[in-house]
């Protein structure tokens, strides 16, 4: 029975399903207690899964029952590698050798272990990427058991599958984020005590001296960065004849698709064919030999041929429980296929799907970046089909006059309209009631208006009698403001200052998004941005004047409990602000201001860090008392 739990486990570990492979290694050893094999086995897997902790433990088992194996030392070496303890490795994999001065993998470890500790110490990664890697230490459970609330979590099962999810895939950290209980552990891995709405009332009666103290977080030891570890595998079982035949036809499958690779970057497009096909004869258990062939029927311009084999390894992978990144390549060829056909069908949707799926199996930044460029073709086509300079000047106009009636919704609609019929019209000629300003000529050259004749009759009227179409988009931002479509708007918005970074307007429209989404310091910046252009403009003067009432109140603690969490919550899945808490001046300087009042004082002549405590403030993160 043990023998038999050990192979399921050898299976699953081949197949790449780890947590699988260490339960069955597990209840071999329930079997077996002595089996030193069996330790090195689930040492393997669990360090596969990041585990190093598990994997150390199982390892020092392994080298007890058995010291004089040196497989065992290997699992040792990887195992303190990936808990960043180079030095300890090395003496691991030294030990091994003394026992088996020939093993090659043993050989390799030592390399990497002693490149490991020669290695400067590097500075991890920012971001949310630094903040969701602090959930992969060992430090993460003793942290959560060491703390009265936090100890409760790890006996609800949600939260404990919220905590693996952020282990597996750090950058999934923001999705669980608006629950307060991944929020109290993030305090504590970041040692910084985030002021919760319901702490709130509680920090209003405290003296004066211990809320100074609460307001500014800690610093936090940064995030231990890992070599790569060698890849483990478990220990090899004997082989019936048929397993053996098999093996040996996996091999040979092998070396022809690496022929067929060679002659690929060769451009020998009719052997690589020959050579891919001959591994599928040897092993149709590989989809990558579809997949491969597939992207040499492209360069051939056999698209037809390539389509037809991405279907197969989509089907064969469902079969097989291929894994899904395999699966997303074959739709993702499949999809490059029909684009190319779509060239002269002129039918992009069909690419678009596949494209779709492609990315549902695995999220790839060459299949979105290909996805992006199919829905750009498609819709350039659409364009093109759809242009009509005569209809977009009557939508136009509808759109006007919706506009001075304050019919919004009509508005937007006709100007969308307009700008779909003609997206590229530079005339746009404004009734009374459009703000306008004269545009020199440079700006008109800059986007384009060199030819024709736009540029004798602008010449003839001083360039100031028409704006560029520009005040479309600004229009409509206007529409969508006053009908609460905030994302649309702040679109608009930033499209007019794309087309003339010059148009104060734009800055406006932009500020008054931001501030009625309650981003106050980007409102802030924008307003700020354009009073450099018109600095005694009243609506932007004004608008700073709002961004700065609106920042203080947060200072004084004078927002309600629905809109500090709102705050907190939104601010922690700002890039921006992930990086200011996890950069190490940024937290030697908040640390600073609880334990060090003279060292703040200096650090805020540093116009850059006043920046970023006003960016923690305005978030709701920090308060100033």
């Amino acid at each position: 029975m043990a023998d038999e739990a050990k192979a399921k486990g050898n299976a699953a570990f081949s197949a790449g399903r780890f947590e699988e492979a260490a339960r069955h290694f597990s209840d071999a050893i329930a079997l077996a207690p002595g089996n030193h094999v069996l330790y090195s086995n689930r040492s393997a897997a669990l360090a596969s899964l990041h585990r190093y902790s598990d994997a150390l433990a199982d390892a020092q088992k392994t080298v007890e029952l058995k010291p004089d194996w040196a497989k065992g030392y290997s699992r040792l070496g990887a195992a303190h590698l990936g808990l960043g303890d180079a030095a300890s490795a090395v003496a691991a994999y030294e030990k091994g050798l003394a026992l088996e001065p020939s093993n090659e993998g043993l050989k390799a470890g030592l390399e990497d272990a002693k490149k490991a500790a020669a290695a400067p110490p590097r500075r991890g990664p920012s971001g949310p990427d630094a903040i969701g890697q602090m959930f992969q230490g060992p430090e993460l459970w003793s942290k959560i058991a060491a703390d009265p609330t936090a100890r409760a979590y790890l006996d609800q099962p949600d939260f404990m599958q919220m905590l693996r999810e952020v282990q597996r895939n750090p950058s999934s950290l923001n999705m669980y984020l608006s629950d307060p209980r991944m929020m109290q552990v993030l305090s504590l891995m970041l040692n910084i005590k985030i002021q919760r709405p319901e702490a709130s009332e509680s920090s209003q009666s405290s003296p004066p001296q211990q809320q100074q103290q609460q307001q500014t977080p800690p610093p936090d030891t940064k995030p231990r960065t890992r070599e790569v570890e060698p890849e483990p595998e478990p220990e090899p079982m004997d082989l019936t004849d048929e397993e053996k035949e098999r093996k040996e036809r996996k091999a040979a499958a092998q070396k022809e698709k690496e022929a067929g690779n060679a002659a690929y970057k060769k451009k020998d497009f009719d052997t690589a064919i020959q050579h891919y096909t001959k591994a599928l004869e040897l092993d149709d258990e590989d989809i990558s030999y579809l997949t491969n062939r597939a992207a040499v029927y492209i360069e051939m311009g056999k698209y037809d041929e390539c389509i037809k084999d991405c279907d197969k390894a989509v089907e064969r992978g469902r079969e097989l429980r291929a894994d899904f990144k395999m699966i997303s390549r074959a739709l993702t060829r499949k999809g490059t296929a029909l684009v190319k056909l779509a060239k002269s069908s002129k039918d992009f949707d069909v690419a678009i799907e596949t494209f779709q799926k492609a990315l549902t199996e695995h999220r790839n930044p060459d299949t979105l970046k290909k996805l992006n460029e199919a829905e750009r073709a498609k819709k350039e086509l659409e364009q093109q089909e759809y242009y009509d300079p005569k209809l977009a000047d009557e939508e136009r106009e509808k759109g006007n006059e919706f506009f001075k009636v304050q019919k919004y919704p009509e508005a937007i609609k006709h100007y969308t309209e307009a700008l779909r019929r003609n997206p590229k019209d530079p005339r746009v000629i404004l009734p009374p009631l459009f703000l306008t300003m004269p545009l020199s000529r440079t700006t008109y050259e800059t986007l384009g208006i060199v030819a024709g004749e736009l540029v004798p009759w602008l010449e003839a009227n001083n360039w100031s009698s028409i704006v560029l179409y520009l005040q479309v988009y600004s229009n409509r931002a206007a529409c969508y403001t006053k009908l609460g479509a905030m994302p649309e708007g702040l679109k608009d918005a930033e499209k007019c200052l794309e087309l003339d970074p010059n148009f104060t307007k734009g800055y406006t429209r932009k500020g008054a998004i931001q501030f009625f989404m309650k981003e106050y310091d980007k409102a802030m910046e924008t307003y700020q941005a354009g009073l450099k252009l018109d600095p005694n403009n009243q609506e932007l003067l004004d608008g700073v004047r709002r961004c700065v009432e609106q920042i203080n109140k947060a200072n004084r603690g004078e927002i309600s409990q629905d809109e500090l969490q709102e705050r907190q919550n939104k601010a922690m899945q700002d890039p921006e602000i992930q990086n200011i808490l996890t950069d190490p001046i940024m937290r030697q300087v908040l640390t600073d201001f609880q334990e060090n009042p003279r060292a703040a004082q200096e650090h805020m002549k540093n116009p850059g860090v006043m920046q970023k405590i006003q960016k923690l403030v305005s978030a709701g993160i920090v308060q100033m008392r």
